[in-house]
């Protein structure tokens, strides 16, 4: 089968290299779909043999649709900006290209964290569906929650070895984000028809706390479980306070 790497950017010259030179022998196309990055993402994208294109961004779920619906091949392995291949996922994938026996792969992520690869927390073997044929799979979700589906309600196959998942480089850069998806988050629950207040959220935060840390053993990963199950519980309150907000305001 012939294979179309895709990947979605937006300021993405920290990442971007990494993610295309792990792809280098796999796939027979690489498309980039960017939102108009203001950095080096398309500098570096065109020192590689890629496809880059431009798309103005209407939400995570909508623009990984469109890049997969530009890809030049049915079979699509869908992938972030701060993503990478194993060797070894790498060899599964060219093995499984000669002869595909399911409509759609599943692989496990391990993400770094601030330089540590975290294995508690809930955040390992975060198994994805990354590898489909795109006529039997469509992103799906919430955003910014976003989950790439088998619509024929098949079981996906299973690839050996790890998606490596660049996630945050800095505790700042994880304070960004929590803003960012909050505020996507809070807005797509306020038009589903979802409500907040001070004891909702005391109660999710502390819930949340005590998943991460105690009941997804976050005590295993150290200072840096500690680090994501209390940045985690904060996510959650923000999330929550910005719904509360919207709703005031409303």
């Amino acid at each position: 089968m012939k294979l179309s790497a895709v990947i979605i950017t937006f300021n993405e010259e920290r990442n971007i290299k990494r993610c295309l030179e792990s792809l280098e022998g796999v796939a027979d196309e690489i498309l980039v779909v960017d939102s108009f990055s203001k950095d080096r993402t398309e500098e570096i994208c065109h020192s590689f043999n890629v496809r880059f294109i431009q798309n103005a961004f209407e939400g995570h779920i909508q623009q990984k649709n469109f890049a997969i619906d530009q890809a030049q091949n049915d079979w699509i392995l869908s992938l972030d900006a701060d993503e990478a291949l194993t060797s070894e996922l790498k060899e599964s994938i060219l093995t499984i290209k000669l002869d595909p026996t399911f409509d759609g792969y599943r692989m496990n992520r391990l993400t770094n964290y601030c330089g540590h690869w975290v294995r508690y927390c809930g955040w390992y073997p975060d198994t994805k569906i990354r590898l489909v044929n795109r006529n039997t799979a469509r992103w799906q979700g919430v955003n910014p929650h976003d989950r790439l589906n088998l619509l024929n309600g098949q079981e996906p196959g299973f690839l050996i070895g790890d998606l490596l998942h660049y996630s945050y480089y800095t505790k700042e850069d994880h304070l960004k984000q929590i803003e960012y998806f909050g505020d996507i988050a809070a807005k797509e629950l306020f038009e589903r028809g979802g409500r907040s207040n001070y004891l909702k959220i005391a109660i999710k935060v502390v819930a949340q706390f005590f998943k991460s840390l105690i009941l997804k053993r976050g005590l295993l990963d150290g200072k840096t479980g500690f680090t994501i199950s209390r940045l985690s519980a904060y996510a959650t309150y923000r999330k929550y306070i910005k719904l509360l907000h919207l709703q005031q305001s409303k």
